[in-house]
């Protein structure tokens, strides 16, 4: 696995290279909006990646609570961290290209904008309570608070299927429409981001089981004495 860890870096790297270029030069030009169109090809694959790693963090926050496994909580942890970044992708983009667009920079009533900033709250806070409380409990309130996280998700997705909105119209489905070769460079640059995301959670899985070992080599080392007794008082 170790060995397949560059080969898979380095076809991803392609794969970003490719939808790039698609993304700002093949893609074709929008004839509404013009070029700005063109932050869709990364706003809404960030969106949707940062959904599917919050659905991974929900099923593995399940599996940890009904079978406590270590593995589990490492995959809920890296999910989570992964998938805060792919949302802050979203949340930074969508102003940018609101701006040019709708003539602000963020609509407070937009059902959709608001949604998606309560879901990134949620996960801000999975990874605050992840990172500075030391309670053995932790994980299992950390994977309560995923539930509720993920119970948000379908209604940031399904928002603008049922609440007037800023937001047009899904462009698969719900009345929305999208040219076939928008379509094709959408999934690429999809593709190529969910490749990334896949290399990072992998990258971060490794480093969080060998830190967790190191933690628990430190914890035994502290609690033998010098010649490998455990610590007490003689009396």
């Amino acid at each position: 696995m170790k060995r397949a860890f560059p080969v898979l870096g380095v076809l991803t790297a392609i794969l970003l290279s490719y939808a790039l270029y698609m993304a700002l030069i093949g893609a074709p030009t929008e004839q509404t909006m013009g070029d700005v169109q063109r932050i869709f090809y990364y706003h809404v694959p960030s969106a949707w990646t940062a959904f599917v790693l919050f659905f991974v963090n929900f099923g593995a926050s399940i599996f940890y609570l009904t079978k406590r496994r270590p593995a589990a909580d490492i995959v809920a942890l890296v999910s989570a961290e992964v998938g805060v970044v792919f949302c802050t992708v979203v949340l930074v983009t969508g102003p940018i290209w609101a701006r040019p667009v709708w003539g602000i920079w963020w609509a407070p009533g937009d059902i959709r904008l608001t949604s998606t900033l309560v879901l990134w709250l949620i996960y801000v806070s999975y990874l605050v309570l992840r990172r500075f409380s030391s309670s053995g409990q932790t994980p299992t309130l950390a994977a309560a608070l995923a539930v509720l996280g993920a119970l948000c998700v379908p209604f940031v997705y399904f928002s603008i299927w049922f609440f007037r909105t800023q937001h047009p119209q899904p462009v698969m489905g719900g009345g929305g429409s999208i040219d076939p070769r928008m379509l094709h460079v959408l999934l690429i640059n999809w593709l190529a981001f969910s490749c990334f995301a896949f290399l990072v959670c992998w990258s971060r899985y490794r480093l969080e089981s060998l830190q967790r070992e190191v933690d628990q080599a430190h914890a035994m080392e502290s609690l033998l004495g010098p010649r490998g007794t455990m610590r007490g008082n003689v009396r």
